[in-house]
């Protein structure tokens, strides 16, 4: 995964010896209209009006700058390359030259779209201020062209200035129309998708849910995700071009369905849920269901586990005796569950763990999934699936790139599991996920095994489970322990044991981020009552342990915009559904000191 080097190939080995020796060689066109500077703003003092910078990864300093009193700033992440560019009008057979200063390493210039051969130039190294420059001629239907700049993956920040795109200018772009025909097709309970007739000159379409644009399209249709059940809302669509942004289409307004998201509506409006250690004993000891105290809202056995890896043939049964010497009975224990749900909880069998690896990599291990996992909620009358798939459960096959479509089995078959237990259960299932980290907010860097091939391919391989049963989802409470640091969505990597590394992930589900930086691949944010934020109960539960003081701290930052620290987050968000906790049996371990700051936090 160390790409902190860009590839040398030989094209642009030879370019970059073409360049250098002055042998490149331009074919003789005539220009068809004056020359003249036709940049916009590449100067950056007007901060990055004209440029738009992938991932958010542009800003403007006043330092170091080349000329005048600004320049640009990109910072590359792990699977972005920190790409700024602009779309400028040209004249068809005409020569052009781009030019510009720059600061850092592997930082590259170029021009793409020519019609002929689309050209860059780049410096390995330059401490101080380099001036790069290189040529082109456009093809003989070409009418534009974009310029850009970009570091290489990985590397630190670089800067560029006064960058120039010098030759004829082209004829003016026309504003595009207003779209029309703004329709919806099917909405569900936090989702509605949007068609409109495509605009002549258009390259991108906005969309807009009252006066706030939620996102950007190039083809004439959208789907609005992450909405509230049975909600009216007010949609507009504008065009883009490089003369900039229509007026907004006609307004249409549509409702959400209701229901949806588990029926969390059978939760408290903020709920605590831990698992309990049912199957096996550690160093917290064993807890009976009658004994779990009433301050737990949502309660997950741990675990179900496979007879094999790939049989997904799953089974549950209670700690043995010999294991666990107080364990009740099988009878007793489930008259403690009837007991829990007659006071308002819900009680789940949680398939997988730390050892219960599950890959349903067959339609036979798919059904025998279903059916095996229905045995076990029927006979103990359970009220729904908590999936906490870990290690190697979940992966991406190469050439899986997009989490809305995914390709892979262990991941489509996954799905259409839990759909057929959710359609078999009806509205009251209720469906809760506890994947790490690593399978989630890494995918904002990550995605399978990328681009090129060898990276891990578990990165962010939840994203498309996540967002194929978002509107059956009742909780995803991610893990936010025994993880690495993590990029949050200000480019910036956070680390577990405090309020900031909660406060990030959180945001980043609620916000939604693009996947490996692609911005065209969106992962839509949940809904607040659709998030909980999982947490180790005590110092022996996990590392990443969050004491109650920033505990109560990333819950005030993200329900109320206080305590934020050091993080600004992109909403607030009262609704936030909770906490989760590993384990029950680690809470009451150490005097039940996570409970108790959870029943005791003001939430208004």
């Amino acid at each position: 995964m160390d790409r902190t080097r860009p590839p040398r190939p030989l094209t642009l080995l030879l370019a970059g010896a073409l360049a250098a020796g002055g042998l490149l060689a331009l074919t003789p066109v005539t220009a068809l209209a004056a020359d003249a500077e036709l940049a916009r703003n590449g100067g950056f003092e007007a901060g990055l009006d004209g440029w738009t910078c992938t991932a958010g990864s542009g800003t403007v300093v006043s330092s170091p700058v080349h000329g005048g009193t600004k320049a640009l700033q990109a910072t590359p992440s792990g699977a972005d390359n920190a790409k700024c560019s602009q779309t400028v009008t040209v004249k068809p057979n005409s020569s052009y030259e781009v030019s510009g200063w720059v600061r850092g390493s592997y930082v590259y210039l170029g021009a793409s779209g020519t019609g002929t051969t689309d050209v860059s130039t780049w410096t390995a190294s330059a401490p101080d201020w380099q001036r790069l420059t290189t040529r082109f001629t456009t093809g003989a239907s070409t009418t534009s062209v974009t310029l850009y700049t970009h570091g290489w993956y990985g590397t630190p920040a670089y800067q560029a200035d006064d960058l120039s795109l010098y030759g004829p200018g082209g004829d003016p772009v026309q504003l595009p129309a207003a779209p029309a025909g703004l329709s919806t097709g099917t909405a569900t309970s936090s989702s509605v998708p949007l068609t409109w007739t495509a605009v002549a000159g258009a390259t991108s379409y906005n969309v807009y849910v009252g006066n706030a644009k939620v996102l950007t399209t190039t083809t004439p249709s959208a789907t609005v995700s992450g909405l509230a059940p049975n909600t009216p809302y007010t949609f507009q669509v504008t065009a883009v071009n490089s003369a900039g942004e229509s007026p907004k289409s006609a307004p249409l307004t549509a409702s959400t369905t209701s229901g949806g998201g588990g029926n969390p509506g059978t939760l408290p409006a903020h709920a605590l849920v831990g698992y309990l250690h049912a199957s096996f004993a550690n160093g917290s000891g064993y807890t009976r269901m009658a004994d779990v105290p009433d301050s737990w809202d949502v309660i997950n056995l741990a675990f179900g586990e496979p007879t094999s890896v790939t049989s997904g043939d799953i089974r549950f049964s209670l700690c043995p005796a010999t294991e666990c010497p107080n364990v009740e009975s099988a009878a007793d224990f489930k008259a403690a569950i009837k007991a829990k749900q007659a006071a308002g909880k819900k009680v789940l069998i949680s398939i997988g763990g730390q050892n219960g690896q599950v890959q349903l990599a067959t339609t036979a291990a798919r059904d025998a999934f279903v059916s095996s996992v229905s045995k076990i909620i029927d006979e103990y009358g359970l009220d729904g699936l908590d999936i906490d798939f870990e290690g190697h459960s979940l992966s991406l096959q190469t050439g899986d790139t997009d989490f809305r479509s995914p390709t892979t089995p262990v991941i489509v078959n996954l799905i259409q599991a839990v759909k057929t237990l959710k359609a078999k259960y009806g509205a009251g299932f209720v469906l809760t996920m506890a994947p790490e980290t690593f399978f989630v907010q890494l995918g904002y860097q990550y995605y399978g095994s990328g681009p090129w091939g060898g990276q891990d391919p578990r990165a962010g391989a939840y994203l498309p489970v996540i967002h194929a049963l978002r509107d059956d989802l009742t909780l995803l409470h991610v893990q936010d322990y025994n993880s690495g640091s993590i990029m949050g969505l200000d480019n910036q990597y956070h680390s577990m044991g405090g309020a900031d590394f909660h406060i990030a992930m959180t945001d980043m589900l609620l916000t939604g981020f693009p996947v490996a930086g692609n911005t065209s691949r969106v992962f839509p944010a949940l809904r607040p009552d659709q998030v909980a934020i999982g947490l180790p109960a005590s110092t022996q539960a996990g590392n990443g342990h969050t004491s109650p003081t920033e505990v109560n701290k990333a819950l005030n930052c993200l329900t109320k915009k206080t305590d934020c620290g050091s993080y600004q987050t992109h909403g607030t968000w009262p609704a936030l559904r909770g906490l989760m906790t590993w384990s029950i049996n680690w809470d009451r371990y150490n005097a039940w000191e996570f409970s108790r700051n959870f029943d005791a936090y003001k939430w208004n």
